[in-house]
């Protein structure tokens, strides 16, 4: 299922959601003009390294700063190909604009950091053997993803499923649409834990961790004078091609 809209308008300009999304399209363009030798090591210095953390004598043989924080931050803006970063951004450009309405902008950039850091803490806590670095928004994003579960459940999500080649579209409520996804990333996590440590792939774990924090912190994050709540709920169900904004 990939999400294609949502019922939930947004009421001012999601300015922090557009900046993070601008941040990681110039990352992904600098990546993209690195030499694969330059671009290897850049991924290796900048993204998450579960080893690094657990591991420091290994970090040190391999050229790796041994429980570097700055990874921490940098591998939430990092991506690996156009379809990496086009279906991060596309879930973040869904569901973010919604969540800061509710924080406002500079919070919103705090819960979005607290999600992104619980995604790599939990990715660590479960890979903790693994040389394999991991990059994404990916974590963070399940971290608003988790936020947007608990403040509009009754949503509806314009899902796109493609059939014998075809897509067809199917309105869902959000609670089903993100309650789904929830479950697709805790078996892929228990098959995963059960499976090879140090092999490439989703970082099913990291979602999770990220949906989770979103999930139990939001409520610390929403602006006493929210945006949204200057209009009143307006999280009713409408067809295919109303436009985001539109009220």
């Amino acid at each position: 299922m990939f999400p294609v809209a949502d019922s939930v308008p947004r009421r001012c300009p999601p300015l922090m959601n557009w900046t993070i999304m601008g941040i990681c399209t110039i990352f992904f363009l600098i990546e993209a003009s690195l030499p694969q030798p330059m671009l290897e090591r850049f991924i290796y210095l900048y993204g998450i390294v579960p080893a690094a953390y657990t591991h420091p004598d290994w970090a040190n043989l391999v050229g790796l700063v041994p429980r570097n924080i700055v990874p921490l931050f940098t591998s939430m803006f990092l991506h690996g190909s156009w379809v990496h970063i086009i279906g991060n951004m596309w879930t973040l450009w869904i569901f973010g604009d919604n969540v800061e309405d509710e924080m406002g902008h500079m919070r919103f950039l705090l819960f979005y950091l607290l999600c992104g850091l619980a995604a790599a803490g939990v990715h660590i806590l479960t890979n903790p053997h693994s040389t394999v670095p991991t990059i994404g928004a990916s974590g963070a994003i399940a971290g608003v993803m988790g936020a947007y579960y608990v403040m509009f459940p009754r949503a509806r999500i314009i899902i796109m499923i493609p059939i014998l080649f075809f897509p067809f579209f199917f309105e869902v409520p959000a609670f089903f649409f993100l309650a789904f996804w929830f479950l697709e990333q805790v078996f892929g996590g228990a098959f995963a834990l059960a499976g090879p440590q140090n092999v490439g792939g989703i970082a099913w774990w990291a979602h999770i961790g990220g949906f989770v924090c979103g999930m139990l912190t939001y409520r610390f994050f929403r602006a006493p004078k929210a945006c949204r709540r200057r209009f009143g709920d307006q999280s009713y169900a409408w067809g295919l091609f109303f436009p985001k904004d539109r009220y």
